[in-house]
């Protein structure tokens, strides 16, 4: 359940385009929501109240994370991603007030998808390097 009241609607343009580079399990995988558990070096539990919410739909994606006592957005941004093998490319193309600042940017990890844990390791330098679970 998202806490912020934010709803997401599937378009037949989100499905992994036709010609993508990316192995077929992969994009298929990675596609859901996720909640972010920490680090490659340093892996926590699920948050039991809010946590930060990552959502992939086959090329579009969102981050959000509302306080979990008062639901209230703390950070929101998105926009849409590509694959290249196990190489994410992913573009802010919109924020809140608190991100504002990464519209426009590109980010690339090397990626994998093993059970139901999404690791991104970030290849281009950017400080992202994140572990997420998925959300049941």
């Amino acid at each position: 359940m998202l806490p912020t009241g934010i709803a997401l609607s599937l378009r037949a343009d989100d499905k992994p385009a036709a010609g993508a580079k990316a192995p077929p399990d992969l994009a298929k995988n990675l596609i859901g929501t996720w909640v972010l558990v920490g680090t490659p070096d340093k892996v926590g539990e699920v948050p039991k109240a809010g946590g930060r919410l990552k959502f992939f739909t086959g090329k579009h994606w969102i981050i959000t994370q509302a306080a979990p006592d008062t639901g209230k957005v703390i950070f929101h941004h998105g926009g849409t991603y590509t694959l290249d093998g196990d190489i994410y490319a992913g573009t802010i193309e919109y924020a809140n007030e608190s991100t504002a600042e990464l519209i426009k940017k590109t980010h690339k990890f090397k990626i994998k998808v093993e059970g139901d844990t999404y690791t991104q390791i970030a290849v281009d330098g950017n400080p992202f390097s994140e572990v997420w679970k998925r959300v049941k």
